[in-house]
């Protein structure tokens, strides 16, 4: 059965549990919600994962992407990322591979890590259907439903489906009309297939064969936003909310077949209109766990991406966003590289955890610590405590002070140091007129 099926049974699973523990919640509560479906476990039941808890009342949960281009194809530097992002704590990972052998990499992936591990499977068939016929449009809609069963076959924890993409959303955005259009790798390749065969979209009508397919799997369904919008002028328009009416009706039939959802969110999006969209989403989801993508607060800044979305995930994790995909310092430039899969894994952290404190998940216990650490002026306790050890390390190494409990900041006029020294030492009776 599905964690979903199990937790309508009152069944509590291994992986309640262990998500309950990490979580310090009840395990009953993980099982409520994940029998609402508030809460989602991705967890394939083809491989072993360590499981990771998605949804309302937990910490804001990091996914880092990796996958090769058809421009560079090095299995070995995706690999790489691989075990940057993990060493850096992302919570998850996404395998969005368009060059090269894609079962053989997508395979490789999923043996290098425990994380749970995402996909999207249109990319594959829009491959494979380039490869043949040389377009996208010649896709075969059975072939859509075999690569989705074959990424599940695999252990893919987690899928993003984009079966919003219909007449009605199309419709909806070419009377809205846009300044950037549509950004959606995967809603670009479902679209184009639409017009070119004057069809529905396969992935739409045959939502109960994938159905079918993730229910025997396990296989969390991440309901892709292909109308997110790739400009704020284009933010939270009419064809990004009829998407969202239609993933909440394709949600309710997933819960009804006990199969676990997320729901993915805006791309670009200023900050103002950050809370509505969470609003809006977790209202017409039926309370279904926020995926947010970034998101990007500015279109400025490119090169600094990274920190625009940090911006834009604290907002959303406050805001109750449950789940952030990262960006990186490479965002709109280029294949990401092993550095900037760390910068970004980082970046995100950061802002998630912002979040987590404001709206009261994170208990701030960590930032307390580093408080009185550097009241102390204990150097290696704040290395200790800090997201990134070695990075804080290395840059007070290279630039040593002269005196070991101070930094070349401040030097010997430190206020930490002096305030140690005669503030906290005088009674308060010498304040007292």
């Amino acid at each position: 059965m599905t964690q979903m099926q199990e937790a309508k049974k009152g069944n509590i699973t291994e992986a309640m549990k262990e998500v309950a523990k990490k979580e310090n919640v009840t395990e009953e509560f993980i099982r409520k919600s994940v029998e609402k479906g508030y809460i989602a476990i991705p967890d394939n039941n083809q491989r072993k994962t360590t499981h990771v808890g998605i949804g309302d009342g937990l910490r804001t949960k990091v996914n880092a992407t990796v996958g090769t281009s058809t421009d560079i194809n090095d299995l070995d530097m995706e690999l790489e990322k691989v075990k940057i992002a993990q060493e850096n704590k992302t919570d998850t990972l996404m395998e969005l591979s368009i060059g090269g052998d894609l079962d053989h990499i997508r395979q490789t992936v999923l043996k290098s890590t425990n994380l749970p591990v995402g996909s999207v499977p249109i990319y594959q068939t829009a491959v494979e259907s380039i490869e043949k016929n040389g377009s996208v449009v010649t896709m075969d809609a059975d072939e859509m439903l075999k690569n989705i069963e074959k990424q599940a076959k695999d252990g893919i924890d987690f899928m993003a489906i984009h079966c919003s993409v219909n007449r009605q959303t199309l419709n909806r955005l070419k009377k809205q009309k846009r300044e950037a259009g549509l950004v959606s790798r995967g809603g670009a390749f479902i679209s184009s297939w639409m017009v070119h065969n004057d069809a529905e979209n396969p992935l739409f009508e045959n939502f109960d064969q994938i159905l079918d397919i993730v229910e025997e799997y396990d296989v969390c369904l991440s309901m892709a936003n292909a109308m997110r919008a790739g400009a704020i002028a284009d933010s939270t328009d009419r064809a990004q909310i009829q998407e969202l009416i239609i993933l909440g009706e394709l949600i309710d039939k997933a819960r009804k077949r006990g199969v676990q959802t997320i729901v993915e969110g805006p791309g670009h999006i200023p900050i103002n209109e950050i809370k509505t969209n969470v609003d809006i989403q977790k209202k017409l989801c039926r309370n279904a766990p926020f995926y947010m993508l970034g998101p990007i607060v500015t279109d400025i800044a490119p090169a600094y991406d990274h920190i625009v979305s940090a911006i834009g995930a604290a907002q959303s994790a406050q805001a109750g966003a449950n789940f952030i995909c990262y960006v990186t310092p490479a965002e709109h430039l280029a294949l990401p590289g092993v550095e900037d899969v760390k910068q970004g894994v980082i970046a995100t952290r950061i802002g998630a955890h912002a979040g987590d404190i404001a709206k009261g998940v994170d208990d701030a216990s960590e930032d307390l610590k580093m408080a009185r650490a550097r009241k102390k002026l204990n150097w290696e306790e704040q290395y200790k405590i800090a997201m990134c050890p070695e990075d804080a390390r290395a840059i007070r190494d290279k630039r040593p002070p002269e005196e070991s409990d101070t930094c070349t900041m401040c030097g010997n006029y430190c206020a930490v140091k002096i305030v140690n020294q005669w503030l906290d030492t005088a009674s308060a009776d010498a304040f007292e007129d």
